[in-house]
């Protein structure tokens, strides 16, 4: 197949022999299985910033800390550079998270480096050399599909052992190999001790992967793994290995308030985006 624009720097280097085909196109990038040397690996080239579709981005990145205090402030200005610098941090989050999950006993595919916007990284493949399906393409027995939401709730609190959230997990971020569920997509990932939205985006993770196993085994959809997970993570008191039960009591006046102040917070960033993109329509005007 042709080459596309974006991996041709990579063949040109020798980074990547061949193309073979595209395997996916999502709203923050596009994926293709791509050869490199005897491996069949994939290529994940990321959509530039005005392209991509992923929503309130800036929720997602608050409390990305940068080294350098140079491209701190440029982000902080706005400025071209600074937004440059920003597209970078974006591309290397995923990268860094993959390695820092690995270390964590979390299965996601081995990265293999990111070189200009495109990550190069493993290709999960099916028991038979096929590409992995998604989750939400498998259909599971009752058992089956409770033995793999145990196995999520232990790389769920492993990720946040390792102070980080997905942020955007569901059936769709998650490949199913022969040896069982394989979490893809984190360049959303989140910081979960420096960003205030943390504990709502991991409930919602927990919940909407649950809910998906829940087709299969109903018993699932009364449990309460998000409460319990993060109440010991608040209290420093949560383990990779902790064990879990799926039952959690909150305070539910505190929960309408806690509900109240994510509501409030969310208009108020809405409107400083809309704020901000009026500004720059009036300087590129």
């Amino acid at each position: 197949m042709r080459i596309p624009r974006r991996i041709q720097p990579l063949v040109d280097d020798g980074l990547v022999d061949e193309v073979i085909r595209p395997l996916m196109s999502g709203k923050e990038a596009d994926v293709f299985a791509v050869r490199c040397g005897s491996e069949i690996r994939c290529a994940k080239v990321y959509k530039e910033a005005g392209k991509r579709a992923f929503k309130k981005a800036a929720q997602y990145q608050e409390g990305r800390k940068v080294r350098n205090s140079r491209r701190a402030r440029a982000m902080e200005k706005g400025s071209r550079f600074g937004r440059d610098q920003q597209e970078d941090v974006w591309q290397s989050t995923e990268l860094n998270a993959l390695y820092k999950l690995i270390n964590a006993d979390v299965r996601v595919p081995q990265p293999y480096g990111c070189f200009d916007g495109v990550l190069l990284m493993e290709l999960i493949l099916d028991g038979e050399g096929h590409v992995a399906p998604r989750l939400s393409d498998v259909s599971l027995s009752p058992e089956q599909a409770r033995e793999d939401h145990a196995v999520m709730m232990r790389y769920v609190t492993r990720m946040l052992c390792a102070g980080l959230v997905h942020g955007d997990l569901s059936e769709f971020n998650v490949l199913v190999d022969e040896h069982g569920p394989v979490i893809i997509d984190l360049p959303q990932v989140i910081t979960a001790a420096a960003n205030n939205n943390a504990a709502r985006f991991f409930a919602r993770d927990v919940k909407k992967i649950t809910a998906y196993y829940g087709l299969y085994a109903p018993e699932l959809l009364t449990t309460r793994y998000d409460g319990e997970i993060w109440s010991l993570f608040e209290a420093g008191e949560l383990h990779p290995e902790s064990d879990l039960s799926g039952v959690y009591q909150e305070d539910t006046h505190l929960a309408d308030v806690d509900s109240l102040l994510d509501e409030l917070e969310a208009v108020e960033i809405e409107e400083l985006e809309r704020l901000e993109s009026l500004r720059e329509e009036a300087r590129e005007g």
